[in-house]
């Protein structure tokens, strides 16, 4: 069986090549902030439910993209799932039960995402270097946008969208070389014109807009850190630096949300956790599983209730996939749906 710990170096390397070859949280109140200190508080999240076990085809589970639609169903992908099997889930969180949304015989979607332009239901085909489009409903499936960027095929790893439907998307290009070839791209809204705004990152992963979107949070798996790119226009604004190293140990930065306080919620890949950092950089907690669940190996993504502190947080490993539930630290926002 495949180690969960290189997910991203090898199990998406492998499930790529599968696909193209065409086969109790702790009581605080939202928005309190952290005891002091480099690591904050540790926020204790709850098992909800399960929602897959590993597939014998591939190895593994690998649950991904969290996001809510109109309806209040969560929408969550299985980044590993085979042919024929669930790889978008609509998820009653109430009433603890899911049905399947989507499912085909070649890609591999690593983040899902509701337009606020056409309200279609956006994914990131990591294996065929693509973005695709559904219907809400899960029907209707189109291709987005496809081909080179800039002289290279994407990565596609998550996806965020501005206030006019433009989407940004985090390339992971060159994260199985080990060279540091992440690019951030913008596509227009039509999925036409298609621009590289940042290049030379390392293994770029999780991305997400700020809460006034002048700028994009963006992790880099490889490097553990967390880059900041402005994006609003400003004149004189500077490019992208360094805003927070995540001391993650052996586990790597995966997906970020953004709540409406700002405060970033960065998952690890190597843990079953994620940590929290306010918008400068200070370490406000460590949301993770119990020690006692054992099995589990990622905290990939995380998505809010709309209007609420409700988080749900994607959680994967030998003992399957899994949805966990905390008390955020402020209301949920788009940046914390899918981005």
């Amino acid at each position: 069986m495949r180690r969960f710990r290189n997910r991203s170096l090898a199990a998406l390397t492998a499930l790529g090549a599968l696909a193209l070859s065409g086969c109790g949280a702790e009581a605080h109140t939202p928005g309190d902030r952290a005891a002091p200190g480099p690591s904050g508080r540790t926020v204790t999240a709850h098992q909800l439910m399960r929602l897959t076990t590993v597939h014998e085809e591939t190895g593994m589970t690998l649950l991904e993209g969290p996001v809510f639609g109109a309806d209040g169903r969560l929408i969550v992908v299985d980044v590993t799932a085979p042919p024929g099997k669930p790889k978008v889930m609509s998820v009653d969180v109430r009433g603890k039960k899911a049905r399947t949304l989507f499912t085909d015989d070649r890609g591999a979607y690593t983040s899902a995402q509701f337009s606020p332009y056409d309200g279609r239901l956006y994914l990131s085909d990591f294996a065929n270097g693509e973005i695709v489009s559904l219907a809400p409903g899960g029907g209707d499936r189109r291709t987005f946008f496809t081909g080179e960027v800039g002289g290279a095929r994407m990565q596609p790893d998550d996806i965020a969208f501005d206030r006019d439907g433009n989407l940004y998307v985090s390339d992971s290009l060159g994260l199985t070389t080990g060279e540091a070839r992440g690019r951030v791209v913008r596509v227009d809204r039509d999925g036409g014109a298609a621009t590289v705004l940042a290049d030379g990152l390392a293994a770029t992963n999780g991305i997400s807009f700020d809460v006034g979107y002048r700028g994009l949070w963006i992790s880099e798996l490889t490097e553990n850190r967390i880059s900041y790119l402005p994006v609003d226009g400003r004149p004189g604004a500077a490019g992208r630096h360094t805003a927070v190293r995540v001391d993650g140990g052996v586990a790597q930065t995966d997906s970020i949300a953004v709540d409406a306080d700002g405060n970033l919620y960065q998952g690890l890949h190597g843990r079953p956790a994620m940590a929290v950092y306010d918008r400068y950089g200070e370490r406000l907690a460590t949301v993770e599983a119990p020690a006692r669940a054992g099995g589990l190996e990622s905290a990939t993504n995380v998505a809010i209730t709309p209007g609420g502190t409700k988080a749900y947080m994607t959680v994967s490993g030998p003992a399957g996939g899994y949805l966990y539930a905390f008390e955020a630290f402020a209301e949920g926002i788009r940046q914390s749906n899918g981005g």
